[in-house]
């Protein structure tokens, strides 16, 4: 394990992500949609951490997104499994370092937390079809491709930075 865990910055660094996600900068959205803050934090923590603190810190996060968000629907299954698999892949082979790679990674983990989200939409709420169907699609799409785009200057420059921190 990194031990980022222990470093104040890093773990300060998270208090970011609710603070963006309310906020929205309205320059960083397209069509509306801003990109998946959770997941721009949580690829490079779980790649330098490992599964279990990637897990484990998707839990936290989500549960404090949850908590700001104030309807039935969680982020918590999406974030728990996206942190310990990006953790696994850390963990394996080579570091990620390519920014095709790390925008890959944001991209499909944006669509498993639209997945999610709208599997639950459809699960618990039991709204049209026809119309859920057409928003829930843009709004997956389109929070995927925000997501997959800043990932490669966002998470490029946290791996750095974190990685060089880390003392193993």
């Amino acid at each position: 394990m990194a031990r980022l865990h222990t470093q104040p910055i890093c773990v300060a660094s998270a208090l970011l992500v609710p603070l963006l996600s309310l906020a929205q900068p309205a320059w960083l959205t397209l069509s509306g949609v801003a990109p998946s803050w959770a997941v721009l934090w949580l690829l490079p923590w779980a790649l330098v951490e490992g599964p279990v603190s990637g897990s484990i810190a998707g839990a936290a996060l989500a549960l404090v997104l949850d908590g700001l968000g104030g309807d039935a629907l969680t982020l918590l299954p999406a974030l728990t499994l996206l942190g310990w698999w990006f953790g696994r892949l850390g963990r394996r082979g080579r570091p990620i370092q390519r920014s095709l790679n790390l925008g890959l990674l944001a991209w499909i983990g944006a669509m498993v937390v639209g997945v999610s989200l709208w599997l639950q939409l459809r699960l618990v709420q039991g709204l049209d079809a026809s119309v859920l169907q057409h928003w829930a699609w843009h709004l997956c799409l389109t929070q995927a491709l925000i997501t997959g785009l800043l990932a490669p200057m966002i998470v490029s420059w946290q791996l750095l930075v974190w990685r060089r921190r880390s003392p193993a």
